[in-house]
């Protein structure tokens, strides 16, 4: 199986919530023109700034077949679904469904309560939910941050390389760039390898990433298409200036609370998302105030997604 490498920028989009806390389905074609409308090139959806372990299964679904319906005959927009990672049968059960519904690939992370001990293990793992839909392309997505399971990603490759037909390459969101190049380089560059880390994607590039999945592309993408056309153009200096700029951006998603805080940058994009479930907390609206006032003193304006 023939899988082409994925390039560009890709959205981890926010699901987009009513006040209840039910999930609105009726934003989902807006918040895909609107990226379409800022250069983005797929989305990765019910991952974990969707709040894909916050939803239940057929929320997930729901989600899932919103966004096929809407991106449906897009072939140069890829979605791929997060099918999860702790059950097993109910990640098979996602991707027969994400197959029957538009998506281009899904995506695998490693079970986070029974941990899998090493790369054979979760190899396994892997195999077992990616033969289910054979025919699409297989991602496995890297997050040791949130799951604990830091196995290196050169041995996952080691061990899976021959063995899945449909397996296209990892996600990555860590900081091991060590790692990260020696995957890049895995059997003549093989697979493909997603750089997860919107603050350190300069770096990334450097040692050859193409492609990128990430949260603060949804409310930032010109900065970062920026980035990417000066770092080709051999412009480093311009490159390393607008890094500093999604790292100043970066820095008030910490000062303001976390993960949750790019649901406030979304509002201030005019894509209403809504807010996170618990356990997650928001913001509270005097909070809101003064992430207005730090959002427009960086010059947000200048650079967000329109």
């Amino acid at each position: 199986m023939t899988i082409k490498h994925l390039s560009g920028l890709i959205a981890a989009p926010f699901t987009p919530m009513y006040a209840d806390g039910s999930v609105n389905l009726s934003l989902i074609p807006t918040y895909y023109a609107f990226l379409k409308r800022n250069g983005v090139k797929g989305a990765f959806i019910v991952g974990s700034t969707g709040e894909g372990v916050s939803l239940s299964l057929e929320e997930k679904k729901a989600v899932i077949e919103a966004w096929g319906a809407c991106t449906k005959g897009d072939m140069d927009f890829k979605v791929m679904p997060l099918l999860g990672g702790t059950s097993l049968t109910d990640c098979m059960e996602l991707a027969r469904y994400a197959r029957s519904t538009n998506m281009y690939a899904v995506a695998f992370t490693a079970p986070f309560y029974f941990k899998p001990a090493d790369a054979a293990t979760l190899v396994q793992c892997c195999i077992t939910v990616a033969q289910t839909v054979p025919d699409m392309p297989f991602y496995y997505y890297h997050i040791p941050v949130l799951t604990g399971v830091d196995i290196p990603m050169y041995n996952l490759l080691q061990e899976l390389h021959g063995k899945l037909p449909n397996f296209a390459g990892i996600k990555y969101t860590h900081e091991d760039f060590m790692d990260f190049q020696s995957c890049l380089n895995f059997d003549n560059r093989r697979y493909d390898m997603l750089w997860g880390r919107d603050e350190n994607m300069l770096s990334a590039l450097a040692i050859g990433a193409t492609g990128a999945v990430g949260s603060t592309y949804n409310y930032a993408a010109p900065l970062y298409s920026d980035l990417i056309n000066a770092f080709n153009s051999n412009q480093l200096e311009e490159a390393r200036m607008l890094q500093q700029q999604s790292i100043d951006m970066i820095h008030l998603l910490g000062k303001y609370g976390g993960i949750a805080t790019g649901k406030a940058f979304m509002k201030l994009v005019g894509v209403d998302c809504g807010e996170f479930r618990l356990p997650v907390r928001n913001m509270s609206a005097e909070q809101f105030a003064r992430f207005s006032a730090d959002v427009a003193a960086l010059g947000f304006s200048q650079f967000s997604a329109r």
